[in-house]
């Protein structure tokens, strides 16, 4: 009876793990973001505004001279607006490219595989997760760079300066850098798993409550 109720609790976390994937990367990048955007406004601007000042040190303290608390948290909206679907992306496209993988493409299951035809599946579903990522988030960089390295401006006027094409330039470069940094992101922190033989579980698969219930019903 145990194993049975065990067997079906697992159902809506099979059924539902997508929405469960982006969920969690949403609310954990939400309060990340909350951090970063300070560093995110100094660093923007040490790039785009041309005799500005050049280290964290420096720059910090006169954003906050000159424009208050609120220099350092004006790009949080678009910032959200970028890093947020830029990780659900980085989890939910990774976990559910990995399931396609082993299932359509890899011809034989997970546990048949040695460690280096995993860490394979690993970076290319990585990379994959990576051309997401950089497409879904792409405008959003573009106004949060367009907003730090133009203080007085807004999200609205930014958005209009740059324009549709202005929003999507220079996609292709990103592409190229967030596919394969995520696929090495991935690819390292499996890779550490693999060394130290820490757990990986595989692939999530359909409960057997489940997969009767399917039958019956075709």
């Amino acid at each position: 009876s145990s194993g049975i109720n065990a067997e079906w609790s697992l159902r809506p976390g099979f059924l539902y793990r997508t929405t469960m994937y982006l969920a969690a990367s949403a609310s954990a990048e939400f309060f990340a973001d909350i951090f970063l955007c300070p560093m995110e406004s100094v660093k923007v601007r040490i790039q785009t505004t041309p005799g500005w000042e050049q280290t964290l040190r420096a720059g910090a303290p006169r954003i906050m001279r000159e424009e208050g608390i609120n220099g350092f948290y004006k790009g949080l909206a678009p910032l959200w607006a970028r890093q947020i679907p830029y990780t659900m992306m980085k989890f939910a496209c990774f976990e559910r490219t990995v399931e396609l993988l082993y299932k359509y493409v890899v011809p034989k299951p997970r546990s048949d595989c040695g460690k280096g035809e995993q860490l394979m599946v690993t970076f290319i579903a990585g990379y994959i997760a990576g051309v997401f990522c950089a497409i879904v988030s792409h405008p959003a960089d573009s106004i949060v760079s367009k907003l730090n390295a133009n203080p007085g401006g807004g999200v609205v006027s930014a958005a209009k300066e740059l324009g549709l094409a202005g929003c999507w330039k220079g996609l292709g470069p990103r592409i190229i850098m967030i596919g394969t940094l995520t696929a090495l992101q991935w690819f390292i922190y499996d890779s550490v798993k693999v060394a130290f033989r820490l757990p990986r579980p595989p692939p999530p698969e359909m409960p057997e409550s489940l997969k009767r219930k399917l039958a019956a019903a075709q």
